[in-house]
């Protein structure tokens, strides 16, 4: 691919002496001219900043919107999942770092134009509910996101993100009016594992979830429970109290098998004792609803009523089996099962 000359970005301030703030992310670089911000995708050029990858898009598919995984979010429909190279993270154990850490080996343009307009097209040409901003990090490609997002609800498409969850609190305001779901990795609990392992700060992903929460968007939490990082029955229960008491006990939390890659390799499988352990601590908590992730059995899996555990929606894999949903509410005893049914 040719390089492009960028998209000016959205998001940040003049700082003087031609440098610029950007103010999209909990890093909030200050960046001088020429330079690019941590990400690699934001580029000062001549005092403005620039998004060097909004015309290069690396992922265009259409996936279950379980795969996401939301599972309290238009349950057994189809969602076009896009994704540009880069991200504000640099994990350890990334399962996409061939795209999201590419622009660090100076891929930054690897991909195709499409324009936000085409987009919302293919995903109405195949009858897909929403359009997803996933695979790397969403908040690296802001700009191709809100502008697909905003033409989306125009066509009555929803949008959700796949995030780490280092927006700042303007930048949740800023795409709120268009965003209607998020799953948000919640990687640790401990802020010296998010500057170690993710090169990243714990405050701005907590900040963020509560900004997210109090917007109005549906959020759900997932949590990739890593042996010997954040596998702890301390760390496993600040998760969850956190999720209980600062979000609300309705939202969702996926705790999911890690499996080696990247620079995480030799790291053993977690095994199926510590996510169950997990489930338990997420109950003690108060949570209403718990699921798990990248598993060979199906347990776990399914949504149940809070209230007189009848199964709600049955699930295999990413397939939704059965929903036995009426209207919003549980069949057999009236709760209320909270999500965006419709």
């Amino acid at each position: 691919m040719t390089k492009r000359d960028g998209h000016e970005a959205m998001l940040y301030e003049s700082a003087g002496d031609g440098d610029v703030r950007c103010r999209l992310c909990g890093h909030q670089c200050l960046i001088k001219p020429g330079k690019t911000g941590i990400c690699r995708v934001r580029k000062n050029i001549d005092g403005k900043l620039i998004s060097l990858n909004y015309d290069a898009l690396v992922a265009v598919n259409i996936d279950p919107i379980e795969k996401k995984p939301l599972f309290h979010f238009l349950p057994g429909s189809t969602s076009l999942s896009i994704a540009a190279a880069g991200c504000n993270f640099q994990c350890s154990f990334c399962q996409n770092w061939q795209i999201s850490q590419a622009p660090r080996t100076g891929k930054i343009l690897a991909g195709e134009s499409i324009p936000p307009a085409d987009l919302v097209a293919t995903a109405k040409r195949n009858g897909c509910k929403s359009i997803s901003y996933t695979y790397t990090e969403p908040t690296v490609f802001f700009e191709l996101c809100y502008d697909t997002a905003k033409l989306a609800h125009e066509a009555g498409i929803k949008n959700c993100f796949v995030s780490n969850g280092f927006m700042t609190p303007e930048a949740v305001q800023t795409i709120a009016p268009y965003l209607d779901a998020i799953n948000v990795d919640l990687k640790a609990f401990r802020d010296e594992t998010y500057r170690h392992v993710m090169k990243a700060r714990l405050e701005p992903v907590l900040t963020c979830l509560k900004e997210l929460v109090s917007v109005g968007i549906w959020v759900e939490v997932t949590t990739l429970v890593v042996p010997g990082m954040n596998d702890s029955q301390d760390e496993l229960s600040d998760i969850a109290g956190f999720i209980a008491g600062e979000l609300g006990v309705d939202v969702p939390w996926h705790v999911s098998r890690f499996h080696g890659d990247y620079q995480m390799t030799d790291t053993p499988t977690t095994p199926m004792e510590t996510l169950a352990s997990a489930v338990e601590v997420g109950r003690q908590a108060g949570l209403n609803y718990i699921y798990c992730g990248n598993v060979p059995t199906g347990e776990h899996e399914n949504t149940l009523c809070p209230n007189c555990s009848a199964t709600i929606i049955r699930r295999s894999g990413f397939r939704t089996a059965e929903i036995r949903l009426s209207g919003t509410r549980c069949p057999d005893c009236s709760t209320e099962i909270a999500g965006v049914w419709k």
